[in-house]
């Protein structure tokens, strides 16, 4: 890798960079400067996203009052507390795709009374809407997290969306603000974060990155900040790597927005057969891992071009969403998106959230797709029974850096090859919290070779380390409703700290994470 000249730019780059990784040695080299963090990981990098698609919202959040799954107004409670085990800060709704086809006013008043529609995205289901904006932010106040709401800018209007705005946030008299009174909902909801629009290079209108950002400006304008409820108004960003569109739209729209999004999703074969989910080999595994390790291009080339417009960091890049996606399980609906989850999705987890940390000077918030029962998920159901993921246990280890303070790690790190290609092996992230614990999270992407990582911790005396692991026998390993704990999180031992020297032996396939006070 070379990302060493990157790293000795500035002392400012210095402090951003959570990893630098040197040509292959013969031992990983890493050194912990604890006392040099300046860059704070916001909490919202480690967001959810949740659409009308599948199972997700239906049988995932929503049963109905009546369900005899244990519920709050027909919310299921079990749903809600492993979300709130891993502080799920912030969740994105109603989509993705179906957010440019969702009218709100649809899914507000009695339910029996709510029309229905037509789900042409997901399936071709029946949508019957009673899964609107007060279950969502009742979902959300449940979860204690941040709403972040998409608007319709493909078939909706500007009118439309204006009203949202003013029907969820505005606490004076107006049609808007009574209709919202007479659905149930005397005080209006904090929602700072929209999304104006989704994909509009593609589901979302088809529209060119010019065409887009003069409606952009058009939106934004209307949505308007009532109160105190400030919006963090997230324009529709690029497709992977269409550097025109983030130019076109910084360069003409830039003062106009706060955030931006991105979306890359890791296929490891192609969009046509993407291969699947728990059958693979080792070169397909080395696929998925080379291809998720694109993310930092992305986000680095991303962030280059916003530098350009936005020299001061004020407009956050949001890659709210992204993930694995393969192939459906069979004799599943392939309009759902449902697939399993194993070791390999945990390695990818983990590789992403350890960039996104490297980047929190301009990255303010990411959305994994999805939060249950489609892609990669989190928590999957199916009727009372619930079951947590190999993704869900990175987020509980991972959760240790939301709201802390970036260190600025040297890190030199062997390779991981297969059929003469060479990645990196190992990805890491170090931060400091407020009580003064450094966290640090690794993972080891070779499948057969463990890793012995020595380290030195400058700028603090250590005196205590202690850790937690996620791994697994077989890299196809899976949590399944009559097996859910095969692959869950344990007491690591293998940190060791002596004088300010620290050394770590990571098992093959393994998330881990250290903590040091």
């Amino acid at each position: 890798m070379k990302k060493t000249m990157r790293f000795f730019l500035s002392a400012v780059a210095f402090a951003a960079l959570a990893f630098v990784c040197m040509p292959a040695a013969a031992q990983n080299k890493l050194t912990i400067n604890a006392d040099l963090g300046k860059d704070v990981i916001s909490k919202h990098i480690y967001g959810h996203f949740s659409e009308h698609l599948g199972h997700c919202i239906y049988g995932g959040y929503w049963v109905g009052e009546d369900s005899s799954i244990p519920n709050t107004r027909g919310i299921r409670n079990d749903v809600v507390q492993a979300l709130r085990d891993i502080s799920i800060p912030n969740l994105r709704w109603p989509g993705g795709c179906f957010a440019d086809e969702y009218h709100w006013m649809d899914g507000i008043g009695p339910r029996n009374k709510r029309p229905k529609m037509v789900n042409t995205h997901w399936g071709g289901v029946t949508e019957d809407n009673s899964f609107g904006t007060h279950e969502f932010l009742d979902l959300c106040e449940q979860l204690g997290c941040e709403p972040y709401i998409c608007g319709n800018v493909g078939s909706g209007s500007v009118e439309e969306m204006s009203k949202w705005v003013e029907y969820i946030t505005f606490d004076g008299e107006s049609p808007m603000s009574k209709l919202r009174r007479e659905n149930g909902r005397d005080k209006p909801w904090k929602v700072r974060f929209w999304g104006v629009g989704n994909e509009n290079w593609g589901c979302g209108g088809n529209m060119t990155a010019e065409y887009y950002t003069d409606l952009y400006k058009r939106y934004a304008t209307y949505c308007r900040n009532y109160g105190d409820n400030r919006l963090y108004k997230i324009a529709g960003g690029p497709n992977e790597g269409d550097y025109h569109w983030m130019t076109t739209l910084m360069k003409n729209a830039g003062r106009h927005l706060q955030g931006v999004s991105l979306h890359y999703y890791t296929v490891p074969k192609n969009w046509n057969d993407k291969g699947s989910a728990t059958v693979f080999d080792e070169e397909q595994y080395f696929e998925t891992v080379s291809k998720t390790l694109r993310m930092e291009e992305l986000v680095s080339r991303h962030s280059s071009i916003m530098d350009q417009y936005d020299p001061m960091k004020r407009v956050g890049l949001i890659p709210d969403e992204w993930g694995t996606w393969y192939n459906v399980e069979p004799e599943t609906n392939p309009g759902f998106l449902y697939q399993q989850n194993t070791m390999r999705d945990a390695i990818v987890a983990g590789i992403n959230l350890n960039i996104f940390n490297a980047h929190c000077d301009r990255v303010k918030m990411t959305n994994i797709a999805q939060t249950v029962n489609v892609l990669q998920a989190v928590i999957l159901t199916d009727k009372e029974k619930m079951v947590l993921t190999p993704t869900y246990w990175v987020y509980w280890l991972y959760k240790v850096h939301h709201e802390a303070t970036l260190l600025p790690i040297e890190f030199s790190c062997n390779t991981y090859g297969v059929g003469g290609r060479k990645i990196d092996a190992v990805s890491a992230s170090a931060s400091k919290d407020a009580s003064g614990k450094v966290h640090i999270t690794l993972v080891n992407l070779d499948p057969s070779r463990e890793q012995v990582i020595d380290g030195e911790l400058r700028g603090m005396a250590g005196k205590n380390i202690s850790g937690k692991i996620l791994t697994s026998p077989k890299l196809n390993d899976y949590n399944s409703f009559d097996r859910p704990n095969t692959v869950g999180v344990k007491d690591f031992k293998g940190a060791k700290l002596s004088s300010g020297k620290l050394t770590v032996t990571l098992p093959p396939k393994s998330v881990v994470m250290v903590e040091i006070s």
